[in-house]
């Protein structure tokens, strides 16, 4: 498995891949290529035989230049289990860490045990902290939307880590 940044005309499978995941927020398709073009260097892919088999998208806060947010991160159904969503953060933090990224922000909301697990697992295999606390409350949202609390683990170290 190689892990890389993503290129434009991976759009489309991290669109399939959010779809077929069954509980992530699907966003339009051309919002992914949009993604693929404008953060690409917050954002990662992994690929088998050049498939698209996971990804993780970021940005960097304009108002917090050291904070890294990870927007989505998901692995084809058929890699799941692997690690994979491990190996995609740590390559992604390793990789904006030159840049002045001391903290990883994401979301995620309570009935996700997934995510927090991974996200958690992350923290300690990095030994920073993890701070849990309610950002978007349920009403907030305009549909029938879950409640997101903001997960934020850190701060790295300067040198990447040995994972």
């Amino acid at each position: 498995m190689e892990i890389d940044t993503p290129v434009v005309a991976d759009g489309p499978a991290l669109h399939r891949i959010t779809v077929d995941s069954g509980v992530l927020d699907v966003n339009s398709s051309y919002a992914y290529l949009l993604w693929c073009r404008d953060f690409a260097q917050t954002s990662a892919v992994a690929r088998i035989d050049g498939a698209v088999v996971g990804f993780v998208t970021g940005y960097i806060r304009p108002d917090a230049p050291d904070v890294l947010v990870v927007w989505q991160i998901a692995v084809d159904a058929s890699q799941r289990g692997g690690g994979v969503a491990g190996r995609l953060l740590g390559h992604l933090v390793d990789r904006v860490l030159p840049r002045g990224v001391r903290y990883l922000e994401t979301t995620i909301t309570p009935d996700n045990s997934a995510s927090i697990a991974l996200f958690t697992a992350f923290a300690r295999r990095r030994e920073t902290e993890i701070e849990r606390s309610e950002l978007f409350t349920a009403d907030l949202f305009p549909d029938a939307h879950l409640g997101e609390d903001l997960y934020r683990i850190g701060p790295f170290s300067a040198a990447p880590a040995v994972v």
